[in-house]
C-alpha cells in the first residue's frame, strides 16, 4: 500500500467537513448514475440493503461524518478521512479498530473505468454500503485484527485474502445467481460487467487456492473467488488462517495467469 500516487487527499477542517468542487462532485454523479442501472442486476442483495440504509446522495460526494452516524449504529464501525496510499500497519489498526480508512480524493476522468488507486467513490460506494452488514463488518473487523499481529512476510498474503473477497468477491445468492459482493468491482463500472461475463475464471471459495493466487492491481481480474452467501464470511472468519498462510508459503504461487507487468506494452 506504500507507493507513489498522483492524487492528493482533501483535509478535513476542525468541524470534520471536507470541500470539493464542482467538477469533483459531477464525476461522483456520473459515477454513480452509471453504476445505478448496472447495480440491480449484478450487486448481491446485501450490497443494495446497505446502499439503501446509507442513502448515499446521488450529485455530490457525502461527507464522512453523516455516513458515521448510520455505520455506528447498524454495526458499530465509522470511517476515517486518510491519504491516497497508507501502509499496511495503519490500514490494519484502523480495521482492528472498526474503522475503514476512506481516501479522500476521486479519480479523473481519464480513470473513470478503471482506478489502480482507491479513491472515495471506490471506498464508499465500493465498501460502506457493506459494512452495515453484520457478516461483513466482523469478518473486516477479524482481518484487522490477524494483520496487526501478523509479520511482514505474512501480510502479503492476508493482502490476498482481502483481494479476492471484500475486494474482488463474487457470492452465489438464493437462487445460485453469481451476484458481486466485492467493493473493487462494484465502484468500477467497467469490472462491474467484466466480472460477471464469460471472460475471468471463476472458482469456488478455497482458503489455501486464495492465499497462492497472484494478482495485479493494474487490469481486470483473470480470476474470482466465488463464496455461498455473504454469511460465509462468518465461517472464513473462524478457520485457522494464519496456519494457512504458513502451509502457503511452504507450497509457493500458483503460476500467475497474467503477463508481468513489465511485459506489458
Amino acid at each position: 500500500m506504500n507507493k507513489l500516487t498522483a492524487y492528493q487527499a482533501k483535509h478535513p477542517d476542525s468541524q470534520g467537513y471536507i470541500a470539493y468542487s464542482a467538477e469533483e462532485h459531477e464525476t461522483w454523479q456520473a459515477l454513480y448514475q452509471r453504476q445505478k442501472g448496472n447495480l440491480p442486476h449484478y450487486a448481491c442483495d446485501e450490497y443494495l440493503q446497505g446502499l439503501s440504509h446509507l442513502a448515499l446522495p446521488e450529485d455530490h460526494i457525502p461527507q464522512l461524518k453523516t455516513l458515521d452516524k448510520v455505520l455506528l449504529e447498524a454495526t458499530g464501525w465509522k470511517t476515517a478521512a486518510v491519504p491516497a496510499l497508507i501502509s499496511f500497519e495503519k490500514f490494519f489498526a484502523l480495521l482492528a479498530n472498526r474503522e475503514f480508512p476512506v481516501a479522500t480524493f476521486i479519480r479523473s476522468k481519464e480513470e473513470f473505468d478503471y482506478l489502480q488507486e482507491p479513491d472515495i467513490f471506490h471506498e464508499i460506494f465500493g465498501h460502506c454500503p457493506l459494512l452495515t452488514n453484520k457478516s461483513f463488518a466482523e469478518f473486516s473487523h477479524e482481518y484487522g485484527k490477524l494483520g496487526l499481529a501478523a509479520s511482514k512476510e505474512e501480510r502479503v498474503f492476508l493482502a490476498r485474502l482481502y483481494w479476492f473477497t471484500v475486494e474482488f468477491g463474487l457470492l452465489r445468492n438464493r437462487n445460485q445467481e453469481l451476484k458481486i459482493y466485492g467493493g473493487g468491482i462494484l465502484s468500477s463500472p467497467g469490472e462491474t460487467l467484466y466480472a460477471l461475463s464469460d471472460k475471468p475464471v471463476v472458482k469456488p471459495f478455497d482458503l489455501m487456492d486464495v492465499l497462492r493466487t497472484p494478482y495485479r492491481i493494474d487490469i481486470m481480474q483473470p480470476i474470482y473467488y466465488v463464496i455461498e452467501a455473504i454469511d460465509y464470511l462468518d465461517e472464513i472468519a473462524k478457520m485457522d488462517i494464519m496456519a494457512a498462510i504458513t502451509k502457503a508459503r511452504q507450497l509457493g504461487l500458483f503460476a500467475p495467469m497474467f503477463e508481468p507487468k513489465s511485459k506489458v506494452s
